[in-house]
């Protein structure tokens, strides 16, 4: 008998490729084959799949870059991609198709949705993307990561939270070390999107810590290739002990390891902040679709877990003010460690394989889930 066969498709960016690697991992382990389509973006995310996940490139495109010839035939490519991905399904029939947003996630939802097969889609966000709001009434089941989601009129979703990979779930819950008078660790991470105002912001915000405070820091800032070098030179001018890298390959060992982590509020973020329980200052990427990292940061920072600082009111002595704060008050940081892990669903990877099987018609219950 031939294994069940999955098809994931998600975009070019972290806050997708994570999840869909989650639930590859997932579903690999209970006996699927598991093919990721994704571009030439989506394939640098894909060093941590499990080396048993089929890789496919396929062709498609987006508005949101080039010129204007560039951008009138973003229709065809697109096109292309779907009626070439339709070709390729009617060779292979998957069981399901599971798309977690992004352009590149256009042509296997699309080519699932002409060839009726079962299909869903995954959003992190509390507001849908352009391509999941696309699909989100022409899939069979709907299912989100952050709640509540904004969805369309007439929409039911289950919600499931954001799968985490492996390597996160592996350090869910793992012990907290409040701030002290002993080495302490921050850690900074910015997403692919709008990560310059944190590497203009936060050196010299930390900089302008207390030197009894300073002296106990080491930090890892996540930055830009364009802006790695002057960070650095930044930090070492200023005696602060910093590595600064474009990418951290062990981020979920770094943050299990911080006394405080500085992010934007992507969904992944969120989520593996919340699974491995670390205080955390949020600061939402300002152009984001919808404020859509606004809403992500929402859970985090009314469960007391998360300060949020808005772009608009992001400065050098605000940011540095927050950093002072939780670093001075241990019992205060233990209390939002706990409150963070609160908020976590580190089960969210399992409970969207379950939609998975169910809508194949290998399993006979949906997850525990919230619908809306």
């Amino acid at each position: 008998m031939s294994k069940p066969y999955l098809i994931i498709a998600a975009g070019g960016t972290g806050g997708h490729m994570f999840p869909a690697q989650a639930l590859a991992e997932v579903m690999l382990r209970r006996g699927w084959r598991v093919k990721l389509s994704t571009d030439a973006r989506g394939a640098r995310y894909t060093g941590g799949f499990p080396h048993s996940t089929e890789i496919e490139q396929v062709a498609s495109a987006t508005f949101a870059r080039g010129g204007v010839l560039s951008r009138a035939l973003v229709p065809f490519r697109v096109l292309g991609g779907v009626f070439s991905m339709s070709w390729r399904m009617l060779r292979q029939r998957p069981d399901v198709v599971v798309g977690f947003g992004g352009y590149p996630s256009i042509p296997a939802l699309g080519a699932a949705w002409i060839l009726r097969r079962p299909r869903m889609i995954h959003e992190q966000n509390g507001v849908l993307g352009r391509v999941n709001g696309l699909f989100a009434k022409r899939v069979d089941r709907v299912a989100c990561g952050t709640w509540p989601t904004v969805l369309p009129e007439g929409v039911e979703a289950v919600h499931v939270g954001n799968p985490v990979r492996r390597a996160v779930r592996d350090r869910a819950g793992a012990a907290y070390i409040p701030p002290g008078d002993y080495p302490m660790s921050i850690l900074v991470i910015g997403g692919s999107q709008g990560a310059r105002v944190l590497s203009d912001v936060v050196p010299p915000a930390i900089a302008s810590l207390p030197l009894e405070t300073l002296q106990h820091l080491r930090v890892s800032h996540q930055a830009r290739d364009e802006d790695g070098e002057r960070v650095a030179a930044y930090y070492a001018e200023h005696g602060v002990d910093a590595e600064v890298q474009p990418f951290f390959n062990d981020v979920p060992k770094r943050m299990s390891e911080a006394q405080l982590v500085i992010s934007r509020s992507g969904a992944s973020s969120v989520a593996d902040i919340s699974v491995i329980g670390r205080p955390s200052i949020l600061i939402p990427f300002a152009a984001a679709t919808a404020d859509h990292q606004t809403a992500n940061a929402r859970g985090l920072v009314e469960a007391g877990a998360a300060i949020r600082i808005p772009e608009s009111k992001l400065t050098v002595d605000s940011l540095a003010e927050q950093i002072f704060a939780v670093l001075q008050d241990s019992h205060g940081a233990l209390q939002m460690s706990l409150a963070a892990l609160a908020q976590a669903r580190p089960d969210a990877a399992e409970d969207l394989a379950g939609l998975v099987e169910t809508l194949a018609g290998h399993a006979p219950q949906d997850p525990e889930g919230q619908t809306e």
